[in-house]
């Protein structure tokens, strides 16, 4: 792999695979330290890849959005971390390759996994375009569980066959673009899921998606509904394209909508990977669970409403 040299114009390092570590260096062989860019999962420890930890006590640096770091600090106790807020994330990203350089042990998390709307990429792209540096580090991307993977877990079944991920903010993706891409997978008939779907600022996007989507498939389609899953104040919904913007959704909320081969029945959702067996669709009402429990029918102090 390039990371940097005539085609990126940058100071000429170059990331060869040594293991599961590749070795980013300029060539002239000086020593520095390590860098893992670890996805953490959905946030609650035990989800978290046995790599992830190993990395992560590894480490004696960690850098990372403070609401994440909040959630390791209990476990990774006398590690020093170094939070930083939104917006903040190619900051965050050179002084985690710069510190690597200098010659320490760090880790960069990302929620999730972190090749994944995550941070793996830009760190590729800083090392490549790292300016006046010099030295050698270790490399790893840790991958870890996807929104979209912990989120299916807590369905069902829903992404036994092809899905697209999308996601709905468009800070980083202008809308047009994001547009397009929710009708090709609505006329390519894949399960979708969105991510990112709506915040204080962005309200109509999930109102647009779901449109586009009606254009596609029947509003009885299943639609999963899971807000911080595998996290204590998790909460799951299974409801129907009719009936998905009557539930809270917000930018924690993780939003799959089913194919043609996606039926319910009970308080799971599952889409037919093509195996041969029969699914009868149900005609049940919206079943609530929780993320934190065992699944049950309704959500205990809370009115369900039910799709017509």
């Amino acid at each position: 792999m390039r990371a940097g040299g005539d085609e990126g114009g940058g100071h000429g390092f170059t990331c060869r695979p040594q293991g599961e570590i590749r070795k980013c260096d300029d060539g002239r062989g000086r020593g520095g330290g390590t860098l893992f860019v670890v996805g953490m999962g959905p946030g609650d420890a035990v989800q978290m890849t046995g790599r992830a930890r190993e990395a992560l006590s590894a480490s004696e640096l960690i850098f990372g959005y403070r609401t994440y770091l909040e959630l390791l600090r209990p476990e990774f106790a006398g590690k020093e971390f170094r939070g930083s807020g939104m917006m903040k994330e190619v900051d965050r990203c050179r002084e985690a390759i710069e510190a690597a350089f200098a010659g320490r042990r760090v880790a960069l998390v990302s929620s999730g996994d972190s090749g994944v709307y995550g941070m793996a990429g830009l760190v590729l792209e800083l090392i490549r375009d790292r300016q006046g540096g010099e030295g050698e580090i270790g490399l790893e991307i840790v991958p870890g569980v996807s929104a979209a993977q912990a989120s299916a877990s807590l369905l069902g079944a829903p992404l036994m066959n092809d899905y697209a991920s999308i996601s709905l903010s468009d800070l980083l993706t202008p809308w047009d673009r994001i547009v397009k891409r929710l009708h090709a997978a609505g006329s390519g008939d894949f399960v979708v899921v969105l991510i990112n779907p709506r915040s204080r600022g962005r309200r109509e996007q999930i109102v647009e998606a779901r449109r586009i989507l009606l254009e596609y498939r029947d509003g009885k389609t299943p639609v999963g509904i899971v807000r911080s899953a595998h996290r204590g104040a998790g909460r799951v919904v299974l409801t129907d394209i009719d009936g998905m913007l009557d539930h809270e959704i917000d930018m924690l909320t993780t939003v799959i909508v089913g194919n043609s081969d996606t039926s319910r029945f009970g308080d799971v959702m599952v889409t037919k990977r093509g195996y041969g067996q029969s699914q009868k669709p149900s005609t049940t009402g919206n079943t609530c669970l929780r993320a934190d429990t065992h699944r049950q029918a309704g959500c205990h102090g809370e009115k369900q409403k039910h799709s017509p």
